[in-house]
This record gives structure tokens, sequence and C-alpha cells, in this order.
């Protein structure tokens, strides 16, 4: 059960502080600080070791600002832009980087501002920001930096265009075809929007919305998905007070959506088996109004201790962290069959957050998604051992690849024909959720950012309804 390095559920709160939450650098108000001379380097500096890949995005500048506590919020926020930018459109600066001159690094700040300053003045949902007016003066006299002013992306391979890998453009175009692998590829380019979910042990969502617009902070219901809201613009959440009583938990729609799948009840008992830094753990507790056992298991400790401050927060009584040493750990034993239900969210590319996590798309490869597989079947596995008769069982991912989702669905169910798909669609309505058709396939769930507003997720749910069967048990014992 080790996860990927970089990979979404390893990277948690390096996720939220791109789409807003809390950590993320903010900027200052009013600020009419003169732009001192060694910026420039150090923004060159930190996106070279942004463009490294040794560690996340997120995780370098965290690194790059405890190093340089000279640096403002506004500063901050500026270089952090600028870094994430460059990840977003790698690609597609690299390719015009080519006709420049000077450090890699300094070409591809330079268009970066270049094509912000394009976006920002086609008033697209693109614009992340304007050129400060230190760094633009005298672009119009650089050739090769007007023309990605000018540039027709059409005229440009799609990869390139898209900022994507050649395969992983490849593997979107065979799963839902060119046109709509180009409509996905683009919404990828964009920022997250922030989202949260209200904690319905402390507040009901209205009263939550009321509670943060008191504090100078506006947010709105998202109707599809309940106790979802999302907010307006980067706003320092974690100085709110309604952050501090624990209120509201940072969480995307479609990751609330995943915990609403699996149906807690109170006085169940429900295993969360890799539940890094807890937010699906917590949003299963709620739903279960503290009553029952949700047991947060993973073999990282160091990502269930992060979950212990929100825990704490939350006010959710009913959740036990649990470090597990391997999918064989005997405590996991103790717990054989007697889960009413069990949630995989399981570890893969995270290629579905690529709004918030754009260095990602560099960091993984086809070899790595091979390696995932084969993870991702043994936990699978691992996990049905768990569930109790009549039982269900919720395979997620945050992956846009049919190796990680239909894929993984289908080689389950062929080894484990004790379990029976249940329809996605029909259980989310019940649970209150308003949701278009287009969200489901093939009784699954499948979010996408450019269609439904969320980091892309895939959910099946399965009911245990027989005994297992020889073929069912040959394949646990070979896994």
């Amino acid at each position: 059960m080790t996860r990927p390095t970089g990979s979404s559920k390893a990277r948690g709160a390096a996720g939220k502080s791109r789409s807003g939450g809390a950590g993320r650098p903010r900027r200052a108000q009013g600020s009419n600080r003169a732009v001192r001379r060694d910026e420039p380097d150090l923004l060159s500096q930190a996106l070279g070791e942004a463009l490294a890949l040794r560690l996340p995005a997120d995780a370098v500048l965290r690194k790059f600002f405890r190093e340089h506590p000279e640096l403002g919020r506004r500063d901050r926020a500026d270089l952090a832009d600028t870094v994430f930018d460059v990840l977003r459109h790698r690609r597609l600066y690299a390719h015009f980087a080519q006709a420049g001159d000077g450090a890699i690094e300094e070409r591809l700040i330079q268009l970066s501002r270049a094509w912000r300053a394009r976006t920002a003045s086609a008033g697209t949902s693109a614009a992340l920001g304007r050129p400060a007016p230190e760094t633009t003066r005298g672009l119009a006299t650089a050739d090769w930096l007007n023309r990605i002013g000018a540039a027709d992306l059409n005229s440009l391979p799609a990869a390139v265009a898209l900022s994507l890998p050649d395969w992983l453009f490849q593997a979107l175009c065979e799963r839902f075809g060119e046109e709509e692998a180009r409509a996905l590829g683009r919404s990828l380019l964009e920022p997250a929007p922030l989202q949260l979910r209200a904690n319905a042990l402390k507040v009901r969502r209205e009263a939550l919305i009321e509670q943060l617009g008191a504090e100078g902070i506006r947010a709105r219901a998202i109707d599809a998905v309940p106790g979802a809201l999302e907010v307006e613009g980067h706003p320092a959440l974690e100085r709110s007070a309604a952050f501090a009583a624990g209120a509201f938990e940072v969480q995307d729609a479609g990751s609330q959506l995943l915990a609403l799948l699996v149906g807690a009840r109170r006085g169940q008992r429900v295993i969360d088996l890799c539940a890094g830094a807890g937010g699906k753990t917590l949003a299963l507790a709620a739903m279960m109004n503290s009553l029952g056992q949700v047991f947060a298991c993973d073999v990282s400790i160091a990502r269930l201790q992060r979950l212990r401050p929100r825990l704490t927060r939350s006010g959710a009584t009913n959740v036990q962290p649990f470090a597990i040493d391997s999918l064989t750990d005997r405590k996991l034993e103790r717990l054989a069959a007697r889960a009413h239900a069990v949630l995989v969210d399981a570890p893969c590319t995270g290629t579905g957050t690529l709004r918030r996590n754009p260095d990602l798309k560099w960091r993984f490869g086809p070899d790595d998604l091979l390696r995932l597989r084969d993870e991702q079947r043994a936990i699978l596995s691992a996990a049905a051992r768990l569930v109790a008769p009549d039982g269900v069982l919720v395979y997620a991912t945050c992956s846009l690849l049919a190796a990680e989702n239909e894929e993984q669905a289908q080689w389950f169910e062929a080894s484990h024909p004790e379990f029976e798909r249940e329809d996605a669609a029909a259980l989310l309505s019940a649970a209150g959720a308003v949701l278009p058709a287009d969200a489901f396939r093939d009784r699954a769930l499948v979010c996408l950012p450019h269609r439904h507003g969320t980091d892309a997720f895939f959910g099946v749910r399965w009911r245990r309804v027989r005994p297992e069967s020889k073929q069912g048990a040959d394949t646990l014992a070979s896994s």
C-alpha cells in the first residue's frame, strides 16, 4: 500500500494549498512594496527546483519559502502562481522557448507572463493574473516572445497545445474520444475552484454560508452535492473562526460524492482502507453522526498524524486511526468479514487532479501505471476479505485513466463473483445528490472537471451477495 511519490493521496494538503485551502501563500492587501532586484533570481531558482521534479511542487515551494523568510505574502503568491503556471503549460512554453536565448528558467518565466497577459486581455477564465509591469517592459522587442501572443494553438499538435505528455493524451482519446479529450485537456489547464464540505456534526450548510459571510468570505451552495459549497476567490480560510470551530473541511465536491456512495449509516462498522489524511474518513463519520465505528487505515503514520488535528476540530468521536504495516497486518485480519462497508480510495496517478497538481503529469509515465495497477488489485483483494455478507465495497480513484478505473472494476468482478455492482446513480440520488446522466457510465460514477466542475473521480460500488467462490478464494490467495 505504499503510495507513489507525488500522487494526489500522498500529497493531501499540497493539493489543497493550490486550490486556495489552508496553507496557500496569500497576497498581502494594499501592499505597495517595491520589488527587490534579486526577486527574479529567486523565482528562477524556485522554478528550477520545481522543474527538477525531485519533490512535489508544493513541497518544493514550502521548503523554498522556509529558506527565504524575507519574502512577503504577496511575493510568495506571485512566485507560486508563476511556478504553477509554468508546470501547467510546460510543454507549450517549451515549444516557444526554443527560439529564445538565456537560461531556460528565465525564458519560461517570460513566456508565462506573456501568456497570462494574453489570456487576461482576452478576459478568459484561464487568466491567472496580470504580469508585473517591471517584467513586461520591452517585451515588444522580443520577437521570439511575441510569437506566443499571436499563436494559433489549433496549428500545433494537440498534446503540445494542451501541455500533456503524448501517452496521456492518447490514453484520454482512447477512453473519451478525441473531441472530449481536447475539452478535458483545456479544463485541466485552469485552476481548480475552492470547495468545502459543511461539517454536519456542527453546522448546516446554509448557516455556514452565513458564518463565512460575516467574516467577509463569500460562498455559495453547490446544489448538486448535499453539504458542498464553493468559495469565491482564495481567502485565508485557516484564519477564519469557522475553520477553528471545525465547521467545514476543504474537500472537492467530487470527493464528497465518493463518501456519499459508500452510504455509511449510524451504528455500522466502516473501514477507510487508504485513509491518508482522512478527508473522506471525516465525511463518513459525519454521515454516521458519530455512531458506530470508522477505522482510518494507512501504512503511513505521518499521513494519519495529519488526520488527528482535523479529527479534533471536527468533533467526530467514532474514528479510530489505524496504522498498518502491510495488507496482511494482523490487525486487519481481525476485521475479516466484519465490515458493513469498506472504502478503497486507491493510490493512483492522480491525473484527475492536474488542475491542482500540474507537476503530476510530468512525474508519471506508463511504467508507473503498470506498477500502480498491480498495487490497486492487491488492495482490492485485501479489501474484499474485510466485507461482511451483504456488506458493500467502494473502489475509487482520482484518475482519468481507464487502466485504473473501468479495467480494474472489470478485473475485480471477474475474479470476485461474490460481489455484484450496484447502480451509483440510484444510490447517489437517494442520498440527495442531483447529478446529470453523463456523470455515470455502466452504473459507476465518473466526474469530470469540464462537465461537472469537480476534479476527475471514478467510483464503483459492489455488494457482497454470495459466499466467496473458489475462484475468488484462489485469487485472494495469490494476491
